[in-house]
């Protein structure tokens, strides 16, 4: 759970940022340890596509840095601080650390594919409930661009799986 700030009058109750601010952690998490296994990837990737997946991982890895950013600052705006600790992380995330079987594209790509469309279909269950339950339309903007963002990456892996 994330501490609230007081006195934070933006026309949606207690109750409700906290609980905006509660599933945002949980994103948070899940983009932090998705930040890691692509970094992860792009250290140990090898093989005869190295150089060009090498590059892939760099970008999305860029890309969800960004992320990781912007969800923490949404967390912040909406009055709330960000448990930015790795064992809070560990503990609020969908998301199982893999030991590496094999350090080749394929295996790479097929696992954070699996990550970016858990993401997405999380972000699009709560696109919703954001605007409608907790009456946060701010969030719930926020969020469909970040599932826009991540369907792009999707594509990319998904184009790179053929």
């Amino acid at each position: 759970m994330v501490t609230n700030l007081t006195n934070t009058a933006i026309g949606i109750t207690d109750d409700h940022r906290q609980s905006v601010a509660n599933e945002l952690m949980i994103l948070l998490s899940d983009e932090f340890v998705l930040y890691t296994k692509t970094l992860n990837a792009h250290w140990n990737i090898e093989g005869i596509d190295f150089n060009d997946k090498h590059k892939l991982f760099e970008m999305q890895f860029d890309q969800i840095r960004d992320f990781i950013d912007r969800i923490a600052e949404r967390i912040r705006s909406i009055g709330h601080y960000v448990d930015g600790t790795l064992a809070s992380f560990l503990n609020l995330t969908h998301f199982i650390e893999k030991s590496n079987l094999k350090n080749e594209g394929r295996f790479f790509l097929k696992e954070l594919l699996s990550d970016h469309e858990s993401i997405i279909i999380h972000l699009r269950e709560n696109i919703e409930k954001f605007a409608k339950e907790y009456r946060d339309l701010g969030t719930s903007d926020f969020i469909t661009g970040l599932m826009e963002e991540h369907e792009k990456i999707a594509w990319y892996i998904r184009s790179h799986l053929k």
